[in-house]
């Protein structure tokens, strides 16, 4: 079986440091907050070169809180990606503002002409999904928000370690979230997430929120909510950091490795991979007009595969209040045609080739 994921045989692979982190922790009974949350958020901020960090209860939190923490007029828009997981759309709403969704380009992430498009008097920030492990044309979306006075927020939940044009993402907005749920590049043993911002006031802000806010204890500010990432996967997180980069590399050379089979197949489309950025993979792509044929496929071969999205989000229930025209969208005649292949650090050379043998073989059988 060539598994879609496989965090077992990740476990298995940094044993001895994952139970060292967990019995330290329940040594120490530092459960909420403490010195392993300390020294997580100090750690991934180092490795992101940015100047703060705060652990979160999970990924859509942190995005949340991070649009609370800009303080932005309550029913204004944020432009959203039409392609993307449901919290990036999710978290605006919540916080009081309305989504505005925005097309993608054929690299899946913001397409800068629409978003042009989408800017209206009632805008105040743009949302920059690096989906899928690739990150977005930050120059020009840089570009856009300046000329527009806006805020520009990352949401970096799948893009651990990528950069764009020598820089880690998490550093280009006003402010950015990450999401450590187990699948994620750098994943948790349970949910948990973060905020990274250069601005003190924001990094302030974002404390407080999560925790009931209050900056000092039994003093509270403002009414907040209790989003903190716990002692025991903050202890794992840590451990795991120092292996992100290898394994990013590993799913750079699957990546490399599917391009070079898979590359010119008649009816299947490949991922982008634009110059100038360090894609990390969280997940590779495809699209074809018959994937759930494929899906199938590769199934009675015992090969997983996934969706991601099957649903392009102005087409979920959720939002069928919102009256704006996406029927144009490459996001909304895609979404039926994405398929994603394995793809990870548990991934070995046979595996990947085996996933490229039976796309072949399914090619030229249809």
């Amino acid at each position: 079986m060539v598994k879609f994921l496989d965090l077992h045989k990740q476990y298995l692979s940094i044993k001895g440091e994952i139970d060292h982190a967990i019995s330290a922790v329940i040594k120490d009974t530092a459960f909420v907050g403490g010195k392993y949350v300390k020294q997580f958020e100090e750690s991934f901020a180092e490795y992101l070169k940015i100047n703060h960090c705060i652990g979160v209860a999970n990924g859509t939190d942190a995005l949340e809180i991070a649009i609370e923490a800009l303080d932005l007029p309550k029913g204004s828009e944020i432009i959203v990606p039409a392609n993307s997981f449901i919290a990036s759309s999710e978290a605006v709403t919540r916080s009081g503002c309305k989504v505005r969704f925005c097309d993608v380009g054929d690299d899946y992430n913001i397409d800068l002409a629409d978003l042009e498009k989408q800017i209206n008097p009632n805008t105040s920030a743009i949302m920059a999904v690096h989906l899928y492990g690739n990150p977005c044309d930050m120059d020009g979306l840089i570009e856009i928000a300046n000329k527009h006075k806006l805020k520009l927020i990352e949401d970096c939940a799948q893009a651990h370690g990528a950069t764009y044009k020598g820089i880690k993402v998490g550093n280009f907005g006003d402010i950015a979230s990450f999401s450590f749920y187990p699948g994620k590049n750098l994943g948790a043993y349970g949910d948990g997430g973060a905020i990274v911002m250069k601005n003190f006031d924001y990094a302030q802000k974002c404390r407080m929120i999560a925790n009931h806010g209050s900056a000092v204890k039994y003093h509270h500010d403002f009414e907040g909510r209790n989003s903190r990432l716990d002692g025991i996967n903050a202890a794992i997180l840590y451990f795991k950091l120092y292996h992100l980069d290898k394994w990013n590399a590993i799913r750079n050379a699957a990546a490399e490795y599917y391009f070079e089979r898979l590359g010119g197949i008649e009816g299947i489309t490949l991922p982008k991979n634009t110059n100038g950025k360090y894609h990390v993979w969280h997940l590779f792509v495809i699209r074809s007009q018959k994937n759930k044929e494929l899906a199938d496929f590769l199934n009675k071969k015992e090969i997983q595969t996934g969706y991601h999205y099957p649903v392009a989000l102005p087409r979920l229930k959720a939002y069928s209040y919102i009256k704006q025209d996406t029927s144009y969208m490459n996001a909304v005649k895609w979404d039926s045609q994405l398929l994603s292949l394995p793809m990870g650090d548990h991934l070995n050379s046979d595996e990947v080739a085996k996933v490229c043998d039976a796309v072949l073989e399914f090619a030229g059988q249809n």
